[in-house]
C-alpha cells in the first residue's frame, strides 16, 4: 500500500505587525527581547471601569480619535501591517493583482460604532450603515487584490481559522499567495464585558504566574504573505506553515471545557497533519491568557500531548509582552514563531513574581533560549468552544 503523498509546503515569505511594542516587525522583536511593556489606563474608560487597562498601539493616535480617511482603528492596524508583509514579500503587481486576502478578527469595527459617531457618520449624525467585519475588503482594496477575499470571526480564535483557511488554499491550489492574518483594536464592549465576568487582571498580564488575576487586552494586528513553493521562488523564507487543525469545545459560551479533550485533540491532530511527532516539537507558544481557568487546563492539555518531553519544551509567553490581542491573537504567534526562526532564538519570558505550581511548564526566563530550526507548536482559543492548533516549521530554507 502506497502512503498518500506529503501536503504541499505553505512557505511564509513575508511578515508585518502594529502592536504596543511599536510599529512594525522589526520593533516588535526588539520588544520582545527587552521585555519592557506594561499596560496603561484608557483615556476616557477606566474613569468607569478601573481594571480596564490595555497594552496600547502609540503612533498612530490614541484610542477614541478620529481615525484617518474615516477607517475604523482595527482597519488602519491591518492596513499597515498588510504594506509591511507585501513589502517584505517582495510581490510583484502581478502576484499581487492575483493575491487572496483572508483576516480574521473578533471585534471589527466595534470601537468606532460603541464609543459614539464613528466613520460613516455624517453631519446630522446619522450613521451610514456597513458591515462589522469588512478589515479583509479594506485589505484587497488598498492593493488592488483579485483573489478570494475572506473575514472569519471565530472570538480569540480568529485568525487561526483565517491561517488554516489560507494553508488549505495554497495546498489545494487556489491561490498561489494569501495575505493573511488578524487584526483587533480597544472597544468599549469587550473592555466592559470582561471586567464583569471578573476577567480582568487590574494590573499587568502575567499567564502562568501565581498572582494572575486575568488577561489584559492588547490591540493590533499581524499579518503573513503566505505562498506555494512554486510562487515564492528564490524568495528568503521565514519558515512554513506544516499543519494545523480546530476543534469546538460545545462546552459553554464563555469557559472552556475543563476536561480539555477538544484542546488536546486539536493539538494532536495539527500534529499528525504536520506528520510531526510530539518530540520533534521544540518550541510551545501557548495561548495562556493569564485566567485562572485557562493556564492551569492548558498546562494540564499540554502534559498530555508530550507527556515527559514537556520538560525539555521551552514555552515563549508571548501575551505577557502584548496583552490578548483577541482575534488576532494567532496571527501575533505565527509571527512570533517566523521571527525567532529567522534569529535562530526565543526571547526570554517576562519574568513571573512566582510561578503557579499548578502550571509545571518551563519558561525560560534568564536569556535568550537558541532555537535553530526548531518545529513550534502554537495554539488559541475563542469564545464558544473555538480551538485552534498550528505546527510552524522554522527548518532552514
Amino acid at each position: 500500500m502506497h502512503s498518500p503523498p506529503a501536503p504541499l509546503d505553505v512557505l511564509v515569505t513575508g511578515v508585518g505587525t502594529v502592536s504596543c511594542l511599536g510599529l512594525g516587525a522589526e520593533e516588535f522583536w526588539a520588544g520582545l527581547r527587552t521585555a519592557d511593556s506594561r499596560p496603561t489606563a484608557v483615556p476616557g474608560l477606566t474613569e468607569r471601569v478601573p481594571d480596564a487597562l490595555a497594552y496600547q498601539v502609540t503612533g498612530m493616535g490614541p484610542w477614541g480619535a478620529t481615525p484617518t480617511e474615516r477607517q475604523a482603528r482595527a482597519t488602519e492596524f491591518a492596513l499597515y501591517a498588510a504594506r509591511e508583509a507585501v513589502a517584505d514579500a517582495g510581490l510583484s503587481d502581478a502576484e499581487i493583482a492575483d493575491m487572496a486576502v483572508v483576516m480574521g478578527t473578533a471585534g471589527g469595527a466595534t470601537g468606532e460604532r460603541d464609543g459614539g459617531p464613528g466613520p460613516g457618520t455624517g453631519a446630522d449624525g446619522a450613521a451610514d450603515w456597513s458591515p462589522m467585519f469588512s478589515l479583509s475588503s479594506a485589505v484587497a482594496d488598498e492593493f488592488g487584490a483579485f483573489g478570494t477575499n475572506l473575514s472569519v470571526s471565530n472570538a480569540c480564535a480568529a485568525s487561526g481559522y483565517a491561517l488554516t483557511l489560507a494553508m488549505g488554499m495554497v495546498r489545494r491550489g487556489d491561490a498561489d499567495t494569501v495575505l493573511v492574518g488578524g487584526a483587533d483594536a480597544l472597544g468599549t464592549v469587550p473592555l466592559s464585558s470582561f471586567s464583569r465576568l471578573g476577567a480582568n487582571d487590574p494590573e499587568v498580564c502575567r499567564p502562568f504566574d501565581e498572582n494572575r488575576r486575568g488577561t489584559v487586552f492588547g490591540e493590533g494586528a499581524a499579518m503573513l504573505v503566505v505562498q506555494s513553493a512554486r510562487a515564492a521562488g528564490d524568495r528568503r523564507r521565514y519558515g512554513r506553515l506544516r499543519g494545523s487543525a480546530w476543534s469546538c469545545d460545545a462546552h459553554h459560551p464563555t469557559a472552556p471545557d475543563p476536561t480539555g479533550g477538544q484542546l488536546v485533540r486539536v493539538a494532536r491532530e495539527a500534529l499528525r497533519e504536520a506528520r510531526t511527532a510530539p518530540q520533534d516539537i521544540g518550541l510551545v507558544i501557548p495561548h495562556g491568557t493569564g485566567t485562572e481557568q485557562n493556564d492551569g487546563l492548558e498546562s494540564r492539555v499540554l502534559r498530555e500531548v508530550f507527556a515527559g518531553h514537556l520538560d525539555r519544551v521551552p514555552l515563549f509567553s508571548l501575551k505577557a509582552f502584548i496583552g490578548h490581542s483577541a482575534g488576532a491573537a494567532a496571527a501575533f504567534a505565527a509571527v512570533c514563531a517566523a521571527l525567532i526562526a529567522r534569529h535562530g532564538e526565543v526571547p526570554a519570558n517576562v519574568l513571573l513574581d512566582r510561578q503557579d505550581p499548578d502550571c509545571p511548564v518551563w519558561l525560560p526566563q534568564d536569556g535568550p533560549t537558541p532555537a535553530s530550526g526548531v518545529n513550534t507548536l502554537l495554539s488559541a482559543y475563542g469564545f464558544g468552544g473555538s480551538n485552534f492548533s498550528m505546527v510552524f516549521g522554522g527548518e532552514a530554507l
